[in-house]
């Protein structure tokens, strides 16, 4: 009986040692839930922006169903043009110094620019490759000055809670030094709005959805083909995201579902007095390995 109340204390401290690793043992499998199911907290993260090329299509169109393509697609003789390497390098340089020119520019004149000449830069960026040449790419041009005020209106509302609670201080601060804000006068001022969508998927004629392969990838090579094109013809623009706005607008401008806003670009020319910050760009020897 003595033995045994001596040895009490013992036990107790064992049987405590025990639940206490019990116990800790379902709290970190609780915490490994736990950080499974939340994600890192990134509120400026615009969920329209994503690729939706990796997330698989619904169940009703089958991994092996035919996606309406033609099964033979005709090929056909093709002679590219040839330069001489004097030419070549002369086109080259001379491109380079056309791109060279080329800055983000958010002081824009009212003045208006040929219809025509957006028309050609439009198709030029449709001239892009793209997966599986499925062209999944919607360019809608606004020039009505009610539906810019309203984009103008959605943007601005979005973008002001972007600074101040979204991007964080890090991305402000960031920005400071090119003192931009949410303040998006141009959006009124130029003549086209050109907002470019990215189609996530299509429609087969029977109304199944059909995979947009690399859609995001194919949309943005198109967005850089338009900035050229827009620099060739003499016309400037800034490259918006517009973070948290892409629902809104694709209802307001009247898109599918399917249509997710990449890009939002005001077109036209500087204004008189525009300015635009003293940047440089990297040298060759920090954008290029050659091996």
């Amino acid at each position: 009986m003595a033995l045994f109340s001596s040895l009490t204390p013992v036990f107790i401290a064992i049987i405590c040692v025990l639940i206490g690793v019990i116990m800790k043992k379902k709290n970190g499998e609780k915490e490994k839930c736990d950080t499974k199911s939340k994600h890192p907290s990134r509120p400026w993260v615009d969920e329209d922006l994503k690729d939706g090329t990796d997330h698989p299509l619904e169940e009703e169109e089958g991994e092996e169903e035919w996606q309406g393509l033609e099964e033979n697609v005709a090929h056909v003789p093709f002679t590219g043009e040839r330069y001489s390497e004097a030419e070549m390098i002369e086109r080259s340089q001379t491109f380079y110094e056309l791109l060279n020119k080329r800055r983000s520019v958010r002081f824009l004149s009212d003045e208006p620019v040929p219809r025509e000449v957006i028309d050609n830069v439009i198709r030029t960026a449709g001239t892009s490759p793209s997966g599986a040449h499925t062209e999944p790419w919607t360019f809608v041009v606004v020039q009505d000055p009610y539906l810019k005020h309203k984009i103008r209106e959605i943007v601005e509302e979005e973008e002001e809670i972007n600074y101040k609670k979204r991007m964080g201080d890090r991305w402000v601060n960031d920005l400071k030094r090119l003192r931009t804000n949410w303040i998006k006068e141009y959006l009124d001022t130029a003549p086209y709005l050109i907002l470019i969508f990215k189609q996530v998927y299509g429609r087969l004629p029977n109304g199944k959805k059909k995979t947009h392969y690399y859609n995001e990838i194919s949309v943005s090579i198109a967005c850089g083909i338009l900035l050229a094109a827009l620099q060739n013809a003499g016309l400037y623009t800034v490259t918006s995201t517009p973070l948290n706005c892409g629902p809104q607008l694709r209802v307001l401008l009247q898109r599918p579902a399917n249509e997710k806003l990449l890009l939002l670009l005001p077109v036209g020319y500087p204004k008189k007095d525009a300015t635009v910050p003293a940047l440089t760009r990297k040298p060759l020897e920090d954008i290029m390995v050659f091996m």
